[in-house]
Formats: C-alpha cells, structure tokens, sequence
C-alpha cells in the first residue's frame, strides 16, 4: 500500500468506527482463509463487519472515536469486529471463539468503555434488542391474557352448572 492507499483505508475504517456502538478486539494468529472468511459471514449476517489491519494503521483509525481506549489491546495479529448493534459483534466473537481456540478475544469496548475478555462475554451473553422486544412484549400481553381469562371463568363456570342439571334425571 502506498501513502494515499493508507490514508483512504484510515478514513474509511474511521468512519466504520465513528459509527459504531461497539468493538471486539481479538487475535486471530493460527486462523485459515477459510475460517476468517466464515466469521466474516457470520458477523455479516449479524450486521457486524471484522477488519484485519496493521495495528499502526488501526489506532490511526481510533483516534477521535470513542474507542480510543481499546488502542493497548492492538499488539500481534488482532482483528477488529464493531457493529451497530451492540451485542452483535460480541455475539458472533464468543461463539467463534468457543469454536475455534485460535481466535482469542483480548477485549472491546462499549460506547466510550473499555472492556476486557470477561466484560466482552458477559457483553454476549445479554439478550439482543430483538429478543428483549419479544420479552417486552410477552410480558405487556400476559396481564391481558389473565383478564380475559378471569372475565371468562364465570361464564364458563354457569355453561358447566347448566350441563351438569341438563345430564342430571329429572327427579
């Protein structure tokens, strides 16, 4: 790469950056093609992109985002997965890592906090904002779900007392 092809993909990974909610920090030394190229896809179906540069190049990118503060981690062969969702990135990272023992997660960030690997899996272990909805929703509609039951009991009750004379012989 040559000064100006540097520069562009500073600017470009800034502007990822900048728009991200989140970024998960790994190595990724022992990797095929092959496996960087199918979490590239998971991470892609989850929203989330991963970035392999040189580290010098990557911290240019930081500066002025608020993950400024991830820059310790860039030592060795890392990659960078952000995304705008802020569990995605975390998501896809840990269940890759727990498949493969070569991808090794070093930390992340969070808005403008830092994390380590522990706060990056607990990260991924919270529910995603799709699933949180579900259970927003579940927990809205449950009330109503009781209340019509209870309206209905007393009717359902009188319908059961009418059945039971009309089976009863007539004394």
């Amino acid at each position: 790469m040559d000064r100006t092809e540097k520069q562009a993909f500073v600017d470009d990974l800034h502007g990822s950056l900048k728009s991200a909610n989140a970024v998960v920090v790994a190595h990724y030394a022992g990797l095929t093609v092959k496996d960087l190229t199918d979490l590239r896809g998971k991470l892609r179906k989850a929203g989330a992109q991963l970035k392999v540069s040189k580290n010098r190049l990557t911290k240019r990118a930081l500066e002025g985002t608020p993950f400024g503060g991830i820059a310790p981690l860039l030592k060795g062969p890392t990659a960078i997965a952000f995304s705008d969702d802020v569990i995605a990135s975390a998501k896809v990272a840990v269940a890759f890592a727990k498949d493969n023992e070569k991808f090794v997660i070093l930390g992340g960030a969070m808005g403008d906090r830092a994390l380590d690997a522990a706060g990056v899996k607990t990260l991924a272990s919270m529910p995603s904002l799709p699933e949180l909805r579900a259970k927003l929703l579940g927990l809205i509609q449950a009330p109503a779900t009781k209340i019509a039951g209870v309206l209905q009991a007393p009717a359902g009750g009188l319908a059961r007392v009418i059945g039971a004379y009309a089976k009863k012989p007539a004394a």
